[in-house]
């Protein structure tokens, strides 16, 4: 169960426990591994099922909820506590985190602060990258483009798929060029609900229903598509993007977004919320001249300037006359990725439908990518190819079925 967030909750409010439980229960990366509605039994459960998190609600009894948080953290020190509480008394804050509770939080509860203060935990616990039960912390990679048609979508759909290969990997793909995006193309799916879909319904949007409006490709990745219709009436705020990417990024281990090139407010809230932001351009002069105008505007904003990596995609193209180090030394930052040209593989691709892991998976292209996935995630590209060999007979039984 690696990846998973074991999780116990003690709540002698069968109301309050209930609620607590559904919210949570929506979450793949939760496991609800006991639940207790009396906190002098609550130690003997803990013990038993040795819960990464024990949440525990001080409302019913405070005094008795106090002592239990001591003896859950004094007992088993490798359970990580969670406070849940109606109140927000400073002295009740105070004692609960001095008796060893790693956060509190309000009731009724907010999923989003329960995400953050999850990720917190998983940050400072200390635990080894070996050890079984470790939750992995998410990826947010954006690829955004310096012009038109540098293979954005082509980038991102394949590192998504390639990240999708392996199998502890979980991928999703939000495609926010609202207008033309065509990542639903590039993976030939129909989709049933759209980002607009989920936009609409954001005041009561939880783990559950989102995950139900997205589409899983057989390749593993999930896709969260553009608007059906260029109706732009119906707009979507950057606080519904990062309420999207908050609940996306707490369950997929990693999640790529594909955003437009017009670098709107919605593009930048993406890119200020990713962990790393591939910058795709290609060996001409305008490609160049726009990857230092980028650089220049993102040196403004200190949650992007850090996290920009140039990729140069198409290298080997016959009409290109910039050499990269030319382009080095016209962009005055290093080349994070160089992705040779294969138009005959990628275009084949894109018409089928299926992404490069699947239709070629030994072509130089997609090992390139593969490696560009294994970099942007740490790991090495021996485990990606691995993972994806052993995925070898569901992929040709996949090919085979779409003859």
């Amino acid at each position: 169960m690696s990846g998973v967030v074991r999780l116990s909750i003690i709540d002698p409010n069968e109301a309050t426990r209930n609620e607590l439980k559904n919210m949570l229960i929506g979450v793949d990366m939760v496991w609800l591994e006991a639940e207790c509605s009396r906190y002098e039994f609550f130690t003997e459960v803990v013990s038993q099922t040795q819960p990464d998190i024990a949440l525990i609600s001080l409302d019913a009894n405070p005094e008795l909820a106090l002592s239990l948080i001591a003896q859950v953290t004094r007992d088993l020190p490798s359970c990580n506590v969670i406070v849940v509480s109606s109140s927000q008394e400073g002295s009740l804050i105070l004692k609960a985190m001095r008796n060893g509770a790693k956060e509190f939080l309000g009731f009724p509860l907010v999923l989003e602060d329960f995400l953050s203060a999850l990720n917190r935990i998983q940050i400072t616990s200390g635990k080894s990258e070996g050890e079984h039960n470790a939750p992995r912390s998410s990826q947010v990679i954006t690829v955004a483009g310096v012009s038109g048609g540098v293979g954005c979508t082509s980038l991102a759909i394949n590192l998504a798929c390639c990240l999708a290969s392996q199998e502890r990997n979980s991928v999703a793909v939000i495609d926010l060029d609202l207008a033309l995006g065509d990542t639903d193309v590039w993976l030939d799916i129909i989709p049933d609900y759209t980002i607009q879909d989920v936009a609409e319904n954001i005041a009561r949007l939880d783990y559950s229903l989102l995950k139900r409006s997205l589409t899983k490709h057989a390749c593993g990745a999930f896709l969260l598509p553009r608007p059906v219709q260029m109706d732009m009436s119906m707009q979507i705020t950057t606080e519904v993007l990062r309420r999207i990417i908050a609940l996306l990024r707490a369950t997929f281990t990693h999640l790529v977004i594909d955003v437009s090139k017009s670098y709107n407010s919605l593009d930048l809230a993406a890119m200020e919320l990713s962990d790393t932001v591939l910058l795709t351009a290609q060996l001409d002069l305008p490609c160049l001249r726009n990857v230092v105008r980028l650089s220049q505007f993102f040196d403004t904003n200190d949650h992007i300037a850090e996290k920009i990596k140039v990729v140069m995609n198409r290298l080997g193209l016959e009409d290109t006359q910039i050499s990269v180090s030319k382009a080095l030394e016209t962009i005055g930052r290093e080349i994070f990725c160089q992705i040779p040209n294969d138009y005959a593989t990628m275009v084949e691709s894109r018409n089928n439908g299926i992404p490069l892991v699947m239709q070629a998976p030994k072509a130089k292209l997609t090992r390139t990518i593969m490696g560009l996935a294994a970099n942007v995630s740490g790991e090495s590209v021996a485990e990606q190819e691995d993972s994806v060999s052993r995925k070898k007979k569901s992929l040709f039984g996949f090919l085979n079925q779409s003859k």
